[in-house]
Order: structure tokens, then C-alpha cells, then sequence
């Protein structure tokens, strides 16, 4: 796509709803989407996005399972791969081997064959670097060849169907949930409750929810430190994205056990 459209974290089950990002090449248009990854839910909002991603399922002619060259395939791999083919059991699946910068050529190779094992079949699979770029054409050049002929959907300055105020408050998430771990990040949503422009200088006001009380201290850090950094590398990427300077004010605010109340996930947006 040539920019940043989603956040990326070291926690599992980041993504909260399909990014569709978009290539445009001379031969084809590609409309890659990124969903939730398939898990056994803990909270009603599992459940919904495990709904949501199999509703996006149906909807795609091609699915690449992404398995980094340097993690074995493990028992979740392969819970996911049955359930794709529950869901979704007549679209073909490619294999896509990631992090080639992170591996030696002998792990990658024994991951390309164990991926290949765990495919079957004629299942396409290849290895890719995005950190560097290695393969990216190559798998671009598969992609387009698996995929049906079809209407273009997209101009072709467009990269992503993300609305601007969807991608600033997931800018802020990535941000906050930098160095988190257990299940506060899983607590952390993020919405942006108004932009303001007035005499030319934009304002964006935005809330992070959180699940409970306590949680809050440890957004803020010590002596607010930490909330203090979310503030200014979130305010980073927004003047990447928007190509102006802007003033991010951010509220912390706790919505009680959101993750499993249906009137506040629906105010949410999920």
C-alpha cells in the first residue's frame, strides 16, 4: 500500500475490524483485508468478532494464512485452519511464510515445507519480508493470478475505505498499548469524540475507555509519564496521516466490563 494503514502491537487480537487496504497495479486492483484473527472468545466482544471475521470470510475469493518463519505451526495454526475451512470451505488459501528477516534460510525453508504440509493440495505458498520488501512483488504477482476477473472498486488514489477518524483513533490504541501485557490491553478502546478546526488550527478530541478504575494508574505511569508519552506518539503518526500540525486532547474514562456489555460494545461500534 505504500503507507501505514493498521497498528500493529506485540499483543494477540489487535485488530478489531476489517482494514482493507488497497493495490493498484497496471493488471489489477487487490483489495487486501486485514480481519481479527479467529479465537476461542472469552468475552461477548470475542464472540462478535469472531462473527465479524466470518462474515468477511464469505465475502473475499482468496485467504493467505500469515505464520512467521520464525515460530514452529503450533495447535492454534491448525485450529484456525480447520475452522477457515468450516466457514469458508470452498475458497483457496495460500500459505505466506513472514519475517524472513528474523530467520535463517534453513528455518525457512523447514517452515515453508511444514507450511506446505499443513496447506495440502496445490496451495501456493510464499515466503516474505515486509520489514524489507523481500518477496512482495512475487506474492503480489500470486495473489493477482488466483483472483477472479472483476469490476475495479476503487480510484486509484485510494489506500485504504478506513474513515480518517477510524484510523486516528487506532493510532491512539497502538500508541496506549505500547508495553502493556496480561489483559489490560484488551481493555484499552479508543474513540474519538470530535475534530475542530478554528482559524486554521485543527483539534482533535479523544477518550481512551478503560474497564476499570485501577486500570487507570497504570495508563497515566508514573507522575502521568506514561500517558504523557501515548499523548506525543500518537500525536507523531496523526500529523503523518493528516499532513498537518494538530492538538490532541485525550481523556481517559472508564466504561465498566465493556468488553461483555451489549449496549456499551454497541456504542463502540461493535
Amino acid at each position: 500500500m505504500g503507507e501505514k494503514i493498521a497498528i500493529t502491537a506485540n499483543q494477540p487480537e489487535t485488530t478489531r475490524h476489517p482494514i482493507r487496504g488497497l493495490v493498484h497495479r497496471e493488471d489489477a486492483q487487490i483489495v487486501v483485508v486485514d480481519t481479527p484473527g479467529l479465537h476461542k472468545p472469552r468475552t461477548l466482544l470475542g464472540e462478535r468478532l469472531n462473527e465479524i471475521v466470518k462474515d468477511t470470510y464469505a465475502d473475499v475469493d482468496l485467504i493467505g494464512l500469515t505464520i512467521p518463519a520464525d515460530e514452529k505451526i503450533g495447535p492454534g495454526d491448525r485450529w484456525i485452519l480447520e475452522n477457515l475451512r468450516k466457514v469458508v470451505p470452498d475458497t483457496p488459501i495460500i500459505g505466506i511464510v513472514t519475517k524472513l528477516d528474523k530467520a535463517s534460510k534453513d528455518q525457512v525453508g523447514a517452515q515453508l515445507l511444514a507450511l506446505h504440509e499443513l496447506l495440502g493440495g496445490e496451495s501456493e505458498v510464499v515466503p516474505v519480508s515486509a520489514q524489507d520488501g523481500t518477496q512482495v512483488d512475487v506474492l503480489l504477482d500470486v495473489i493477482a493470478s488466483l483472483l477472479p476477473e472483476g469490476p475495479k472498486f476503487y480510484p486509484d488514489d485510494h489506500v485504504t475505505d478506513d474513515d480518517t477518524e477510524k484510523r486516528i483513533s487506532e493510532l491512539i490504541r497502538e500508541a496506549a498499548l505500547s508495553g502493556l501485557k496480561d489483559e489490560l490491553p484488551h481493555s484499552v478502546a479508543v474513540e474519538v469524540d470530535e475534530i475542530l478546526r478554528d482559524n486554521g488550527k485543527l483539534t482533535i478530541h479523544a477518550i481512551i475507555y478503560l474497564e476499570r478504575e485501577g486500570q487507570k494508574a497504570i495508563i497515566q505511569g508514573k507522575d502521568g509519564r506514561r500517558f504523557g508519552r501515548i499523548i506525543h506518539n500518537s500525536r507523531q503518526e496523526i500529523i503523518k496521516l493528516l499532513g498537518e500540525n494538530v492538538f490532541l486532547d485525550l481523556r481517559l474514562k472508564v466504561l465498566k466490563n465493556w468488553q461483555s456489555d451489549p449496549k456499551l460494545l454497541g456504542r463502540l461500534g461493535f
